[in-house]
């Protein structure tokens, strides 16, 4: 009660119609908690819950209610699954082709329904770093919704956590959807009609609802024609708050072990939001290191040991550095990496990333690079296609 008579009393410090945003924001923070919730939700699924709402999707396509297998993770569910079917001209589409037709015209229709809908691409700056600031300034409640609701919700569910498990399995899912994961696309429409209360017609607020209990209910599925396959949610999932938000956005990141664990095992690792290989949490060595093609698992790594202490391990021998003339106030760092049989001998370039990250910091890579150069300048121009001469005359790099 504390808390609501705090957000009452600066209400009543505001205009009329700012209190009454902030008010609708403080209801939408709310919503988007819960549906976070629902988005790293672990331990079993409700399964009956989960099969009524699918068999409900499969009868708007007047198809019986299909037989559900149940797995205990989405990578034993690709050792289930069919080949793709074979499509052909005037034949008919299968179900899983026109279960994705549904949902895509649902969307269309609740777009308009809730006033639009912004893509992500549209907002590149990402929320204002004080939401009631903002709304104070004269920021509208849809933009800060859209980026501090429907944009932070698909950032955790698609990017860091569904992306992190696809990230781990073969490259052709087929057509799959992804249960607790697509929690952020119901949570954008409930976000809209809370901010303008447009009533859905019956079909499709009975339509949403099924997807909802789905997003609330189970893991990742695939339909395919009488069989559906269901993965069950993780045992386990472990999040690190994104530095310096005050949207409670979260990421995957456990520095000790897998991010995420699945019943029957399977798991997949992430540093601070990034998929890596199991080795960079549990055992990085400066071999597997330095034989790294990967860069962004090479730079994981190496943050996983710290920079200084790779240094130190693997010898580096330093070659030369300089000021970063595509990057005031960092500097370029190069070394002789270590010869090892079976791997190309490189030289290591130490760079700082031009751009700064969400969080605030600014991440730094080992980028390696022919053995011939001498110059940290002509090595980084090298990285980018250019002479040293070329890259002395960047004013800032990304």
């Amino acid at each position: 009660m504390s808390g609501l008579r705090g957000r009452k009393a600066r209400s009543r410090a505001v205009p009329a119609d700012v209190a009454a945003k902030i008010e609708l924001w403080w209801r939408a923070v709310a919503l988007r908690a819960e549906w976070q919730r629902h988005i790293l939700r672990t331990g079993p699924a409700d399964r009956k819950a989960t099969e009524e709402a699918i068999a409900g999707l499969y009868a708007l396509l007047g198809e019986p209610r299909p037989r559900f297998v149940w797995v205990d993770s989405p990578a034993a569910a690709m050792r289930l699954l069919p080949p793709p079917p074979t499509l052909r001209l005037g034949g008919p589409w299968p179900v899983e082709s026109r279960i994705a037709t549904l949902a895509s015209t649902l969307r269309r229709r609740l777009d308009w329904y809730t006033g639009g809908h912004r893509e992500p691409w549209m907002n590149t700056a990402g929320p204002p770093a004080d939401p009631l600031s903002a709304l104070r300034s004269g920021t509208t409640i849809q933009s800060l919704v859209d980026e501090g609701i429907g944009d932070v919700l698909r950032r955790v569910a698609r990017e860091s956590v569904a992306g992190v498990l696809r990230a781990e399995l073969p490259e052709r899912l087929g057509l799959v959807w992804y249960g607790q994961h697509e929690a952020d696309l119901v949570a954008r429409y409930e976000a809209s009609r809370l901010l303008h209360g447009n009533p859905l017609p019956a079909a499709d607020a009975e339509q949403l609802e099924l997807w909802a209990t789905i997003a609330r209910s189970g893991g990742w599925w695939w339909p395919r024609g009488d069989r559906c396959v269901i993965a069950e949610r993780p045992a386990a999932v472990h999040t690190e708050p994104l530095p310096g938000t005050a949207y409670d956005e979260v990421r995957l990141h456990h520095a000790d072990g897998p991010s995420v664990v699945f019943p029957d095992g399977w798991a997949v690792h992430a540093w601070h939001g990034t998929w890596v290989p199991s080795w960079v949490i549990e055992a990085p060595t400066v071999r597997r290191i330095t034989s790294e093609r990967n860069a962004e698992v090479r730079r994981c790594a190496i943050e996983r040991i710290g920079w200084q202490a790779f240094i130190d391990r693997a010898g580096l021998t330093l070659i030369g550095r300089t000021a970063d003339p595509g990057n005031p106030g960092c500097d370029l760092s190069l070394y002789d990496l270590p010869r090892h049989r079976g791997v190309t001998p490189a030289r290591l370039l130490h760079v700082v990333n031009g751009s700064v990250e969400r969080d605030g910091t600014r991440r730094q890579y080992g980028l390696h690079v022919p053995p011939w150069f001498d110059d940290p300048i002509d090595a980084a121009g090298w990285s980018y296609g250019l002479s040293g001469a070329q890259y002395s005359l960047l004013r800032r790099r990304t």
